[in-house]
């Protein structure tokens, strides 16, 4: 069995090497991959409020038991996107939560090495983009403050009104494809939910997922992904390789 593992990290290290490899855009998911947007501002309570507001201004009856205790805020906006698919209702829940994610960009915390790998894809050429279901606005805040705006400008797809296009709609990622001229093989989707990979599955792009814990990565591996990294450092030191064996 050990030596199954073993056989098994060795080919899963081979897989990340030929990812790296062949990816000359680099589609990241924004939540997770580059930072923790809820780092200091809780999701779960962020949810509970909307969940409050829903139920003193909106129809009753709009959320089921279960949605209502959903510790996740676009779990909440997407049940009502469903049932009233471009009402006022939804247009308000929506700015709702950029509002929330606003002040969460304030206090979020950079995931450790994505720093340091997105401005070395950079430095390499690679074209880089961010698709995401956190609204854009959100994202450049992130960005600007982090001093990494200048690594993916203009390639910010996030949230729209329509909430139909959320991730695992491959929706973002199309954009990304036809803005940058890549064709989805020599693309790269980094993403650390079910969602993100089944939208690389979807649109034809080749999927890395980041786990940053066991809980993470059980949900990545039973939705199919293949190769998972519980930190991008491994990401980073086959990209600083590749570097020094160009020049």
């Amino acid at each position: 069995m050990a030596a199954d593992d073993g056989n098994d990290r060795e080919n899963e290290a081979g897989e990340l090497w030929e990812l790296i490899s062949r990816a000359r855009v680099v589609l990241w998911d924004f939540d997770g991959p580059v930072c923790g947007l809820f780092a200091g501002h809780s999701s779960e309570r962020v949810a509970a409020e909307l969940v409050r507001g829903l139920e003193s201004r909106g129809p009753r009856g709009l959320l089921t038991e279960r949605e209502r205790e959903s510790l996740d805020p676009l779990a909440v906006l997407r049940a009502v996107g469903r049932r009233h698919p471009g009402s006022d209702l939804v247009a308000g829940l929506e700015a709702r939560l950029t509002q929330e994610e606003m002040r969460a960009a304030s206090s979020a915390r950079p995931t450790p090495y994505a720093d340091a790998l997105i401005r070395a894809w950079a430095a390499r050429g690679s074209r880089l983009a961010v698709t995401t279901n956190n609204s854009p606005l959100v994202v450049r805040k992130y960005l600007d403050s982090r001093g990494l705006a200048p690594c993916f400008d203009p390639h910010v797809y996030g949230r729209t009104r329509d909430l139909e296009r959320l991730k695992p709609d491959p929706y973002c990622l199309n954009r990304a494809l036809n803005a940058t001229g890549a064709a989805p093989g020599r693309a790269l989707m980094i993403g650390d939910t079910p969602s993100d990979h089944e939208a690389a599955r979807r649109a034809g792009v080749p999927f890395l997922g980041y786990a940053r814990n066991a809980r993470k990565e059980k949900l990545l591996r039973e939705a199919g992904a293949t190769v998972v990294v519980e930190s991008l450092e491994p990401v980073l030191r086959i990209l600083s390789a590749r570097r020094r064996q160009a020049e």
